[in-house]
């Protein structure tokens, strides 16, 4: 990458996984843990250094740091807030974060790589692809220096991330951007229940040779 700018990545693991059933961060998903799966992704597309947002009880043995979110149960705007604070910024090294759901295993490290790059060299404080459901506001890439804003609107009791992001200066990624990165459909594919677990595993057995 051929910018100064400082990538950090995080995996957000707070959430309940009330219709899960289980914790579905910790699910096995090709061998592995899917949060220790989704760190190495990050880890190898362009992250200076990785880390969870969520319970170190729950995740310590993944071997990542692990950050305790500031508002647990709140939703993923909290912990968004939580990875923004914990890192740096400055004009003269800008420092940027990606920050994922901890449910969406089919993230390449070629499309993070893509994200970081482009948001490296965009002056927006977030940069964040959208799908054909809409903005994707768990796979963005942020400014540290989001988070004053953001945390003024979360007091101010807004919850829903894309609510929250139209406050931000804001790049996005339409399907031209990210398309070719999504060679099967399902890029930004995310798992909210056992059902879509299974579908998941099963396109990931039909990957392999």
């Amino acid at each position: 990458m051929t910018t100064t700018a400082k990538i950090y990545g995080f995996v957000l693991a707070g959430g309940a996984s009330r219709r899960f059933g289980s914790d579905k961060a910790l699910v096995e998903f090709g061998g592995e843990p899917l949060v220790a799966r989704l760190c190495r992704t990050l880890h190898e597309s362009a992250a200076t250094a990785v880390r969870i947002v969520g319970d170190a009880r729950k995740y310590g043995d993944i071997g990542v740091e692990c950050i305790a979110d500031r508002w647990p149960g709140k939703g993923p705007l909290g912990g968004i807030i939580t990875a923004l604070t914990a890192t740096e910024d400055s004009p003269a090294e800008p420092t940027r974060s990606l920050i994922i759901g901890c449910d969406m295993p089919f993230l390449t490290v070629e499309w993070l790589r893509h994200l970081a790059e482009r948001a490296a060299a965009s002056q927006a404080e977030v940069v964040v692809p959208r799908s054909a459901y809409g903005l994707e506001p768990l796979c963005a890439c942020w400014r540290a220096s989001a988070a004053p804003t953001l945390t003024r609107v979360f007091e101010s009791g807004v919850r829903r991330v894309t609510e929250a992001m139209k406050q931000l200066p804001m790049e996005v990624l339409d399907a031209a951007d990210w398309k070719r990165f999504d060679n099967f459909d399902r890029l930004f594919w995310n798992m909210n229940t056992p059902a879509d677990c299974e579908e998941a595993l099963r396109m990931l057995k039909a990957e392999r040779p």
